[in-house]
C-alpha cells in the first residue's frame, strides 16, 4: 500500500483511552505494556501535565475482544491510582479540512474571560481548536492554538477586533512548513531594537530635543514626509561634536529580550538585518555588538570632528527600507515570503507589507492597523512564541551555553 493507493472499505473501529491522575514515572509505560498484550496499533497520542496532574489520551485500533482490553486498562489504571475512560468509535483523529492556522495568544495577564472570548470568535468563524500548547508563562503568558476549518486571513480579521477588546496580542499564521524553516528577520532600530530615538538623544546634547522630538513623533505617525522631516531634524544637529555619538551609543538601552531573541534564533540558523532611518554611526556598532548580519542606515556627515547638519547620500526612507529588505533577502538566498519584518513607525509600513510576516512592535496605530500582527508587550523575545519556540526551550538552550536565566516568580 502506498499514499497513492489508499485503503478502501469501512474505517476500522478505534478505542479512545483517556487516563488522568497524579503524574509519576512509569505511568505511560504501564499503559502501553497493557496495550501491547492486545496487539493493537497506535493511531494517535496526546499527553500533557498540569500542576503535576497527567492527562494521557491514546487512540488505538479496537481488537475483536475490545471489552477484555477495556477491563485490562481499567485494572492498570486502578493499580496506578488513576482514573480512566475507554470510548469506542470509528476513524482517525484528523483535523478538519480547510484552512489550518497557528493562533498565538499573548496576555499580561491572560484571563479566563479573554480566552473564552477568543475561543468563541474562533467557533464563530466556523473553525475548530485541535490542540493547545503553552509557549510561556512568564514574563507574559503565551498560548499557541492549532486551529483548522477557516481561512487564516478570515480568522486574522475576526480575531484582530477581539484582541483590541480584550487587550491581548493575537497572531494568526498559516500552518505551513515555512514556520519551521530558516528565516531572515529584519528589524527597525529606534523604539524597536532599542528603547527611544537616537536622533532625540543627539538633539538633547545639541540643546534642541523638544523641537526634534515633536517632528519625530509626527513623522512616525505618518503625518510628515520622512525624508524632509529627517533632513529638518538633522540640520538642528549642526556643530555637535562627533564624540557625542559615542556618548549616545553608551547610553543606548536595548529592548528587553533583544539579545535573547538574536542569540536564540542565530542558533537555529536565522539571519538578522537592521534597517534604520537613523544613523550608521550607531547601527553598524549595534550590528557588530549583537551579531547581526546586515545593517543599513543613513550616514551623518562629519567634517573636522563636528556634524555638519547634512546626510551623506540618499536617505533611507519608507521605500528605502523595503528595498533594503529585498536586497538582504537576495543576499541570504530566501524569498521575501520567508522574511519577518518588525517595526513601529510609519516609515516601516512598506517593509512590513513586503515581508512574509510583518509585525508591529509597540507601534503607532497606523502601523498596527496595517501589519499582519502586533506585539504590544515590552519584550522583543516574545516574537519567538509566534515562531513556535517556547520559553522552556529558550532557557534550556541558554543553560547548555552556561547562560543563567533568572528564576520565574512562584
Amino acid at each position: 500500500m502506498t499514499p497513492d493507493n489508499p485503503p478502501t472499505g469501512p474505517k476500522p473501529e478505534t478505542l479512545l483511552i483517556t487516563l488522568t491522575g497524579k503524574d509519576r514515572p512509569g505511568v505511560t509505560s504501564s499503559i502501553f505494556a497493557t496495550l501491547s498484550h492486545a496487539g493493537v496499533e497506535v493511531v494517535d497520542i496526546e499527553q500533557i501535565v498540569l500542576r503535576r496532574r497527567l492527562i494521557l489520551g491514546v487512540l488505538v485500533t479496537a481488537p475483536r475482544d475490545w471489552k477484555r482490553l477495556r477491563d485490562a486498562v481499567e485494572k492498570t489504571a486502578a493499580d496506578l491510582d488513576m482514573t480512566v475512560e475507554v470510548d469506542r468509535g470509528t476513524g482517525d483523529n484528523k483535523s478538519r479540512k480547510g484552512g489550518r492556522s497557528h493562533v498565538t495568544v499573548i496576555g499580561t495577564p491572560l484571563k479566563a474571560s479573554a480566552m473564552a472570548a477568543v475561543a468563541g470568535r474562533i467557533a464563530d468563524a466556523g473553525a475548530n481548536i485541535d490542540r493547545i500548547e503553552r509557549m510561556a508563562r512568564y514574563p507574559v503568558t503565551a498560548i499557541d492554538l492549532h486551529v483548522s476549518g477557516a481561512d487564516p486571513d478570515v480568522l486574522r480579521a475576526v480575531l484582530a477586533s477581539e484582541a483590541a477588546v480584550q487587550g491581548l496580542d493575537i497572531a494568526v499564521q498559516p500552518a505551513t512548513l515555512l514556520r519551521r524553516g530558516m528565516r531572515l528577520i529584519v528589524l527597525d532600530v529606534d523604539s524597536t531594537l532599542i528603547q527611544g530615538e537616537v536622533i532625540e538623544m543627539l538633539a538633547a546634547r545639541a540643546g534642541c530635543e523638544p523641537e526634534v522630538a515633536a517632528v519625530t513623533e509626527a513623522a512616525m505617525r505618518g503625518e510628515l514626509d520622512f525624508e524632509s522631516s529627517l533632513r529638518t531634524r538633522v540640520k538642528l544637529l549642526a556643530g555637535l561634536d562627533e564624540s557625542e555619538i559615542d556618548s549616545v551609543y553608551a547610553a543606548i538601552v536595548l529592548a528587553p529580550g533583544a539579545r535573547t531573541m538574536v542569540r536564540t534564533l542565530r542558533r537555529l540558523g536565522y539571519r538578522f538585518a537592521i534597517v534604520s532611518g537613523g544613523f550608521s554611526q550607531i547601527t553598524d556598532r549595534l550590528a557588530e555588538d549583537l551579531g547581526i548580519h546586515f545593517s543599513r542606515a543613513n550616514e551623518l556627515e562629519i567634517v573636522d570632528g563636528r556634524l555638519t547638519g547634512n546626510i551623506v547620500g540618499d536617505v533611507i526612507d519608507r521605500a528605502g527600507k523595503a528595498q533594503a529588505l529585498r536586497e538582504f533577502a537576495a543576499d541570504v538566498g530566501v524569498d521575501v515570503g520567508s522574511v519577518i519584518a518588525i517595526g513601529d513607525g510609519a516609515n516601516d509600513l512598506d517593509m512590513l507589507s513586503v515581508a512574509g510576516l510583518g509585525i508591529a512592535y509597540n507601534a503607532k496605530p497606523v502601523v498596527r492597523d496595517a501589519a499582519d500582527t502586533s506585539v504590544n508587550v515590552p519584550y522583543l523575545d516574545a516574537i519567538m512564541y509566534l515562531l513556535g519556540i517556547s520559553r522552556e526551550e529558550i532557557e534550556a538552550a541558554d543553560a547548555e551555553a552556561g547562560i543563567v536565566t533568572p528564576a520565574p516568580p512562584v
